[in-house]
C-alpha cells in the first residue's frame, strides 16, 4: 500500500480520520480505481478543488511504485458532486527515483478533471546535488491562539469544508470585518480539525484550503479554479502548518495566486499556484 504510513484505507494508520475515509480509493481493475466524493469538503453545492485532487493523489500512490506527489497539476473541466467517482490512471514513466502518470476523476462517464504527476519518495534523500540556497521563510506569525480562528458564521451559510480545518489568521483580514483592505495577501496557521497531522498527499488539499487572497480586494460570490500545481517539498513534522496565499494580478476577472505551506520545524514543504475566475455574487 502507498501512502506515509501502513494500514487503513490507501496505506494510512488504523485511526481512519474525515480526510482518510474521504479520499480512500479501491482497485476496480488495470489502472482503475473506485472512490466517493463527499459533502464533507463542499464550498457551496461543489466539493473543494483541493480535496478532489487529493483523491486523485491516493489513486496515483497507489498504482505508481513512488509513493508521493512530488509535483502535480489539475486542469478543472467540470463541477464534481457527492457521490460515487472513478480515478483512471495511466503511467507515462516509471524510472528509478520518478514516476510520471496522467489521471482523470470521471463522474457520470464525464472527466471533472484531468490531472498530470510526477511522484518520488520524500524519504529517498537529498538530489544528486544536494545544494540548499533559501531566499524566504515562513509567515512572522504569533502563537495560534493569539490568532484569529474562523469560525462558521452565527446564524448564517457556513460551507462544510470550514468545519474540516482549524484555521487561524494573522493580521485578521478586514473583508472578516466588512471591509476591504486592498492587499490580497493572508496568512496564518491551519491544520485538520479532528487531530489528523499534515502529511505529503494531504498538502495538495491544504494548498487549496484558505479562503482566497482577492476577498481583500473585491467581493465575489464564487472564485472556482481552473488550474491548480502542487509542488510537495517535504514531508511535514506533526502540528501546525504556516500558511502564506497572495494575488498579484487580478484581470478581467481571472487571477493567480501563489501560496506557501511551512512546517512546524521551519521547512518549506509545499508550494502551489493556481488559476482562478472571480464570480459575482448571485443577484449582485
Amino acid at each position: 500500500m502507498a501512502g506515509d504510513g501502513a494500514g487503513g484505507p490507501s496505506g494510512y494508520g488504523a485511526a481512519v480520520h474525515e480526510f482518510d475515509a474521504d479520499t480512500a480509493v479501491e482497485a476496480a481493475g488495470e489502472g482503475r480505481f473506485r472512490a466517493t466524493i463527499t459533502d464533507r469538503w463542499h464550498i457551496g453545492l461543489a466539493p473543494n478543488g483541493g480535496y478532489l485532487l487529493a483523491v486523485v493523489a491516493a489513486a496515483l500512490g497507489e498504482a505508481l511504485p513512488h509513493p508521493d506527489p512530488l509535483t502535480i497539476t489539475a486542469h478543472y473541466l467540470r463541477p464534481a458532486e457527492a457521490g460515487p467517482a472513478e480515478v483512471t490512471v495511466e503511467p507515462v514513466r516509471t524510472g528509478r527515483s520518478l514516476s510520471t502518470a496522467t489521471a482523470a476523476l470521471v463522474q457520470g462517464g464525464r472527466e471533472r478533471l484531468r490531472v498530470l504527476a510526477t511522484c518520488g519518495d520524500l524519504d529517498a534523500g537529498p538530489a544528486r546535488v544536494p545544494v540548499t540556497r533559501v531566499r524566504g521563510g515562513p509567515p512572522d506569525l504569533p502563537p495560534p491562539e493569539r490568532c484569529e480562528r474562523r469560525d462558521p458564521p452565527e446564524g448564517g451559510f457556513a460551507p462544510p469544508i470550514l468545519e474540516r480545518f482549524d484555521t487561524r489568521l494573522h493580521p485578521p483580514p478586514g473583508w472578516v470585518a466588512g471591509r476591504r483592505d486592498g492587499e490580497a495577501d493572508l496568512t496564518g496557521w491551519i491544520r485538520f480539525a479532528d487531530g489528523r497531522d499534515a502529511d505529503a498527499r494531504s498538502l495538495v488539499l491544504f494548498a487549496d484550503a484558505f479562503p482566497p487572497a482577492v476577498f481583500e480586494v473585491t467581493e465575489a460570490g464564487w472564485v472556482p479554479t481552473v488550474e491548480l500545481t502542487v509542488h510537495v517539498r517535504a514531508r511535514p513534522a506533526p502540528g501546525w502548518l504556516r500558511a502564506r496565499f497572495s494575488t498579484r494580478f487580478l484581470v478581467d476577472g481571472w487571477l493567480e495566486e501563489d501560496g506557501e505551506l511551512w512546517d512546524e520545524a521551519g521547512r518549506l514543504v509545499a508550494q502551489s499556484r493556481q488559476l482562478a475566475l472571480v464570480l459575482p455574487v448571485p443577484g449582485g
